[in-house]
C-alpha cells in the first residue's frame, strides 16, 4: 500500500483547486476565474485498494502585500515541508524560476505539472519546456495535463504513486477530507462571492459559519457571517433592497444542499471588521493560519 502527503503548489490561478476537485471526483475546493481564491491548506483524500494520497491544496505562491498574504504564503510553504511528494503546477508559457527556486529549496522528489496544455499552440515548444524542467535535480518527472478537461490525470496519479512510501492508511477509506462540513459551507459561500461580485470585493471578504444545526426533521439551519473591511463594501454586498445578498444566498444554498445532501435554511449576515486582512488576531481567531 502506497501512502503519503502530496502538496499541490504554484502561482495563484494556475489551476490547483480545479486539479484537486477533478482527482477526487468531488467539488471539494472553491474555484473561480479570479486568482487567490484558495486561502487555506485544504486536505483532500484519495483512497483505492493500492494507495491513499492525502492531497494538500495550497494558497498560491505570491509576494505578500499584507498579513493575510503572508499567512497564505506560510501555509503553502508549510505544506511543502509536510509533503512526501511536492507537485509544482505551472503554466506552459516558460519557466517560472521564482516558484521553482522556492520549491527546489526543500530538495524533495518533485513532480512538475504543466497545466492548461489545451491552450498550447506550439507542441514543439511544450516538448522543449518539459525537457528544460527535467534538468533540475529535484524534479523526478514532468507531466503535461489539462485539469479543466481531465487530460493526463491518470498519468499524474501513476507518477505520484511511484514516488510515495509504503505504509498503513492514515484515514478511513470513505473519508475525502478531515475538515468539518461547516468549513466547506463557508468555502461555498465565498466561492459564490467571487463569482457574483467584481474587483476587490471578493478579496475583502471572510466567511464564518457561526451556526450549523442539524435537525432530525426539516431543514438544517445555517447562519453565516460575511466580514468586509468597509461600510461601502457592506452596501455593495447587500445590494439595493437586499437583492444582491438574496441572490448570493440562493446560489450558495443550492450548492450547500448538494454538498451535504440535505435541504438547508441559510441565513447570511454582513458585518464590518476594519482592515481584517492586516489583523493577526482576527486571522488566528477565524483559522487563517497554516
Amino acid at each position: 500500500m502506497k501512502v503519503g502527503y502530496v502538496a499541490i503548489l504554484g502561482r495563484p490561478n494556475v489551476g490547483k483547486s480545479t486539479l484537486l476537485n477533478r482527482l477526487l471526483g468531488n467539488k471539494l475546493v472553491a474555484v473561480s476565474p479570479k486568482p487567490q481564491t484558495t486561502r487555506h491548506k485544504i486536505r483532500g483524500i484519495l483512497t483505492t485498494k493500492d494507495y491513499q494520497i492525502v492531497f494538500l491544496d495550497t494558497p498560491g505562491i505570491l509576494e505578500p502585500r499584507y498579513t493575510l498574504h503572508k499567512v497564505m504564503l506560510d501555509s503553502a510553504l508549510s505544506a511543502l515541508n509536510e509533503a512526501d511528494v511536492p507537485v509544482l503546477m505551472v503554466e506552459p508559457f516558460g519557466i517560472d524560476m521564482d516558484v521553482v527556486d522556492k520549491v527546489g529549496k526543500a530538495n524533495k522528489p518533485t513532480v512538475i505539472v504543466i497545466n492548461k496544455v489545451d491552450l498550447v499552440k506550439d507542441p514543439e515548444g511544450l516538448k522543449n519546456l518539459i525537457e528544460e524542467y527535467k534538468k533540475f535535480d529535484f524534479v523526478k518527472d514532468v507531466v503535461p495535463i489539462s485539469a479543466l478537461y481531465s487530460v493526463g490525470l491518470a498519468k499524474l496519479i501513476e507518477v505520484i504513486v511511484s514516488l510515495l512510501p509504503e505504509g498503513e492508511i492514515l484515514y478511513p477509506e470513505d473519508m475525502i477530507s478531515d475538515y468539518p462540513e461547516r468549513f466547506f459551507v463557508a468555502e461555498i459561500i465565498r466561492e459564490k462571492i467571487f463569482h457574483l461580485y467584481r474587483q476587490e470585493i471578493p478579496y475583502a471578504t471572510a466567511v464564518v459559519v457561526e451556526d450549523f444545526i442539524e435537525r432530525e426533521k426539516g431543514k438544517y439551519y445555517i447562519r453565516a457571517v460575511i466580514y468586509v473591511e468597509r461600510e461601502s463594501e457592506k452596501k455593495i454586498l447587500i445590494g439595493k433592497g437586499g437583492q444582491k445578498l438574496k441572490q448570493l444566498g440562493q446560489r450558495a444554498r443550492k450548492d450547500i444542499e448538494a454538498f451535504i445532501n440535505h435541504p438547508v435554511y441559510l441565513e447570511l449576515w454582513v458585518k464590518v471588521k476594519k482592515d481584517w486582512r492586516r489583523d493577526p488576531t482576527f486571522l488566528q481567531r477565524f483559522s487563517y493560519t497554516s
